[in-house]
């Protein structure tokens, strides 16, 4: 498929090779939020709800990819910028990877009938809890890049994302320490439960924990930006 030139995100991509950026993660970040009604629907056992909460989720993770598809189409061989182009695409995939895990999820839930057991309850909904927090530090990390390329990656906005980046990494730490509890919670209770179900929540548990592990290394990237 030809791709028009005319293109709205052709005309943000010569403005700036961030506004893309921003728009897809906009996107990315509307896809997080459904995850928590996702999960809710899941455990009280409406059926109905949750399916249609995934077919929004799939809606917009298709309207990522397309934007993704075009910034890669559209996007300079060469930018006149401290910022190279393989960066830029690897910030993109970063986010992307976001809303393909969230897809992942909503799959596996709508295709199984899954229940969540209760001795993982708790720490799953403080896992969600954490993952809303950082996806909101990552969204407003983006949202800075314009002001960044404004002040030229340095003064008081580049100590402003740094710190940003900064926020990241530690709450990225502290999801560890959380997905460490759940894992051992669903552990304790693996007797109890069929084996397939125990394999499919340990893989809901990891896609969840992946999402602040690709916002930590969007943090990294962004980080790669300010060095140079």
């Amino acid at each position: 498929m030809v791709l028009k030139t005319t293109s709205p995100l052709a005309g943000l991509l010569r403005k700036s090779p961030f506004k893309p950026i921003q728009e897809h993660m906009r996107t990315v970040m509307s896809c997080v939020q459904l995850l928590p009604a996702l999960i809710d629907a899941l455990y009280r056992q409406d059926r109905e709800d949750l399916v249609e909460v995934a077919k929004r989720i799939d809606k917009l993770e298709s309207d990522a990819d397309t934007i993704k598809s075009h910034y890669r189409h559209h996007m300079p061989k060469t930018l006149l910028m401290p910022v190279d182009r393989k960066d830029l695409l690897s910030l993109i995939h970063e986010q992307d990877s976001i809303s393909d895990g969230i897809e992942k999820i909503s799959q596996i839930v709508t295709n199984r009938d899954m229940i969540m057991p209760v001795a993982i309850k708790n720490g799953f909904y403080e896992l969600l809890e954490a993952t809303m927090e950082i996806s909101i530090q990552a969204m407003t990390m983006i949202e800075e890049l314009d002001e960044l390329v404004h002040v030229g990656f340095s003064g008081r906005e580049h100590d402003r994302v740094a710190t940003m980046i900064r926020g990241v990494r530690r709450s990225e730490h502290n999801i560890d320490k959380i997905l460490r509890k759940v894992n051992r919670s669903l552990f304790s209770v693996e007797a109890e439960l069929d084996a397939v179900s125990v394999m499919f929540w340990y893989k809901i548990i990891e896609e969840v924990g992946n999402i602040s592990d690709h916002e930590e290394n969007m943090a990294d990237r962004l980080l790669l930006f300010l060095s140079k």
